[in-house]
């Protein structure tokens, strides 16, 4: 069964964000002590996945720190984008000008790494792993930025393709316990993009900022949309004036 949930004004996603904390913490509970419980946060760019993501790690936190049947365990978040392929490896596609216009496509990532972590992570949680980041001040990501302890035995994943339904990354979203997607309309995803864009300095100007999501945000959106691996919630998105910019 699919669990719909919708964010709404004022502090939406604070409110949302401890229901489904608790929801995980209590999945976790019933999970054998050898196993993790990972989960698949997505949606398309500018639905308000990564906001909602580092909340629900934060409530997460809070709750474990504070049950005396959980000690010492702990939720971690990592990010799909530590898994961009580097601009020198963009260099070197057939294409490379498409390339560095299309990154954030799924093919400008490393896919098959992304799969072999994600079944580190089933495997018991005895041994240390580490995932990369990204680095926006260099614009590529910067490899074992993440540590996964055994004692983070919940998991939170997001990024764009971490349900898709296609090519070696459905394997990674089969090793999902949960998939979340996060649901917004298109016209305000475009609003949201657009004026992100302009604020935090990806696009020089408006005009750059509608190119960019017209060209590169809206087809990887529309491409994740139309490949979806099945979800186990739908949280449909609106405006937090708390969270968005």
């Amino acid at each position: 069964m699919v669990h719909r949930i919708t964010l709404v004004a004022p502090n939406a996603m604070d409110r949302t964000a401890e229901d489904l904390a608790s929801y995980l913490v209590q999945q976790l509970k019933v999970k054998p002590s050898g196993e993790r419980l990972l989960v698949a946060i997505a949606g398309v760019p500018a639905s308000g996945k990564s906001t909602l993501s580092e909340l629900v790690v934060a409530k997460a936190n809070m709750l474990l720190a504070a049950d005396n049947a959980m000690p010492s365990t702990s939720a971690i978040l990592v990010g799909l984008d530590g898994w961009h392929l580097t601009r020198a490896q963009l260099d070197v596609m057939p294409d490379p000008k498409l390339a560095h216009d299309r990154r954030g496509a799924h093919w400008t990532f490393d896919g098959p790494s992304y799969v072999e972590f994600a079944k580190l992570l089933r495997q018991p949680p005895t041994a240390v792993i580490t995932a990369p980041s990204f680095d926006h001040a260099l614009k590529d990501p910067t490899p074992h930025a993440v540590t996964i302890y055994p004692f983070h035995r919940l998991v939170i994943i997001e990024g764009l393709y971490t349900m898709l339904k296609h090519d070696m990354w459905v394997q990674g979203a089969q090793l999902m316990d949960e998939r979340w997607w996060v649901e917004i309309g298109l016209e305000e995803a475009r609003r949201r993009l657009v004026r992100r864009h302009v604020l935090t300095g990806v696009a020089k100007d408006m005009e750059e900022a509608i190119w960019r999501a017209e060209q590169n945000d809206e087809p990887n959106g529309k491409f994740i949309a139309e490949n979806l691996y099945e979800h186990t919630k739908i949280i449909n998105s609106l405006d937090d004036p708390k969270y968005t910019l």
